[in-house]
């Protein structure tokens, strides 16, 4: 059984939807829980003074029922699950855990919000789409994951939507921050080490930096709280649209290293969980909704190399 320490915000009571959700520049502060600690979104939601963050040790979503009684013991203001399981390529030899830890733990992460009357944010992937043609995907667009990680993100999506209340689902893709194992840090070791680099270049989408994803999240959450109409999926990806070829070239550009970088197809570098080629998110529902707009990926990976002491 969990106990944790009681959240210093005063909270509504169960069944009423709460206030203002963390707003810093009105001096407004309700305590949002997130799920995730070490992970690249949930290290970028943990600089907002609002947050608490609740990491394996405390909160273990493969144990889903104990995840929703971390929510209940804690009646925060709003829930954000910033955490998963990632491993793409694992999960094809996973899939059962990958889809308690990606299914059903945000199904009852879910139902705990809605018993309490507080707003549930949850971030998903565009991996569940089969990445077919060259459109931007719909937010209302069929799904057809083509690996295990995809499957078991979808799983999430439908347990969250099934339960209801106030809730936003936020998928997003090639999430990138100084925090963590990521396509920029590979890069950037790999840029050093060598000459010359083969990148897939028929993958094409855009790079979402992980601190706008968060900044989207928390807002998402206190609108959610003022008005639950506003409850569905929505997409956040980076502008402008890029392949993995064309942004490690941005990166080694960015960070003045002179590495050539060859093209190649996805045929050429075979993975154990296949990808999609088309990542490409239609993100206008997510900006008329709640008037989150695309974020420059360009200038966040400024931000990134910044942090990180790499930047030319």
């Amino acid at each position: 059984m969990y106990s944790l320490p009681p959240l210093p915000a005063a909270q509504p009571p169960a069944g009423q939807w709460a206030g203002s959700v963390c707003d810093k520049e009105e001096g407004v502060g309700m305590t949002i829980l997130v799920f995730g600690e070490t992970g690249q979104l949930a290290r970028e939601l943990a600089a907002h003074e609002c947050v608490i963050c609740l990491g394996r040790a405390r909160a273990d979503l493969s144990d889903p029922d104990a995840c929703a009684e971390a929510i209940r013991q804690a009646r925060p203001g709003a829930v954000i699950n910033a955490a998963a399981y990632t491993g793409v390529d694992k999960a094809e030899e996973e899939e059962a855990l990958a889809t308690v830890v990606n299914g059903k733990a945000p199904g009852e992460m879910a139902q705990a919000c809605k018993d309490l009357g507080v707003p549930f944010v949850t971030v998903s992937t565009d991996y569940v789409f089969d990445g077919s043609g060259t459109a931007p995907w719909q937010s209302g667009d069929a799904t057809a994951p083509l690996n295990a990680y995809g499957r078991s993100k979808l799983a999430g999506e439908d347990a969250v939507r099934a339960v209801g209340g106030a809730y936003a689902i936020l998928r997003t893709s090639w999430v990138v921050s100084a925090y963590g194992n990521n396509f920029v840090k590979t890069m950037l070791r790999l840029g050093k080490e060598r000459e010359r680099l083969t990148i897939v270049a028929d993958q094409i989408g855009a790079p979402t930096p992980a601190r706008a994803i968060a900044a989207a999240c928390i807002a998402m959450a206190r609108q959610l709280a003022q008005d639950p109409g506003k409850s569905g999926i929505y997409h956040m990806a980076g502008a402008p649209q890029t392949s993995w070829a064309g942004f490690a070239r941005a990166i080694f550009e960015q960070a003045g290293l002179a590495c050539a970088v060859v093209d190649i197809p996805s045929s050429t570098y075979p993975t154990p969980a296949a990808r999609p080629l088309n990542s490409r998110l239609s993100c206008t529902t997510l900006e008329d909704i709640f008037g989150i707009s695309q974020p420059d990926w360009r200038a966040g990976l400024r931000d990134i190399l910044k942090d990180l002491g790499e930047l030319s």
